[in-house]
């Protein structure tokens, strides 16, 4: 395709387009199901869209709040959070635990889902999610412009330090990613995805 047919446009000058089309462009994405507890003992849980693992050894994943909200306050307070798998089966509860409510609303009941004690950290987690990540806070992070001008987003950074996984999602020792039915968040202001079929591909020698 020659490069006068694609669409161009700088995203400081706005995209011009009905919906800002760079979350569907990078996506679709895992979800950052976390889940806090404030210094007052109030639980929160939060999913995020923009998420991720960074890191093997050791093992770090990491979410970005736009905007300085409970969760990151939750975690710079205690240090600890926890990552729950969102799955088809959940996702009507994760959609309800993003509602915008108080700090002193728990979003667990709010959604009206059960907790599980972790075990290395004090937040508990998703009982119906089929994995968990029990995480200690590496950093916390103000996101910067290229001209070093500081924004209004907050990337958090966790170390995993324990990791649930039900059973039938182990198949001979090896996690089945298909099984588990893990959602994506799309572009749109109401898309996300299913994971399609999947392939294999070795890597060079």
């Amino acid at each position: 395709m020659d490069d006068a047919q694609r669409y161009f446009y700088e995203p400081r000058l706005g995209h011009g387009l009905p919906h800002d089309p760079f979350n569907a462009i990078v996506g679709p994405r895992p979800i950052g199901w976390i889940a806090t507890r404030g210094a007052d003992g109030v639980l929160n849980l939060a999913p995020y869209s923009f998420f991720n693992a960074f890191n093997y050894t050791p093992p770090l994943i990491g979410f970005a709040s736009i905007g300085r909200k409970d969760t990151v306050r939750n975690i710079e307070a205690t240090g600890e959070f926890v990552w729950n798998l969102a799955t088809r089966g959940l996702a009507e509860s994760m959609n309800a635990s993003c509602a915008a409510v108080p700090p002193e609303v728990d979003e667990f009941a709010l959604a009206g889902l059960a907790t599980a004690p972790s075990r290395l950290v004090g937040v508990p987690r998703v009982a119906a999610s089929p994995v968990a990540f029990e995480c200690r806070l590496s950093q916390i992070i103000r996101l910067q412009s290229a001209a070093g001008e500081p924004v209004d987003t907050w990337l958090t950074l966790g170390e995993v330090v324990g990791v649930h996984i039900a059973p039938a999602l182990l198949v001979d020792g090896i996690y089945d990613t298909a099984a588990a039915q893990p959602i994506l968040r799309g572009g749109g202001p109401a898309d996300y995805f299913e994971l399609g079929p999947g392939f294999k591909m070795r890597r060079p020698a």
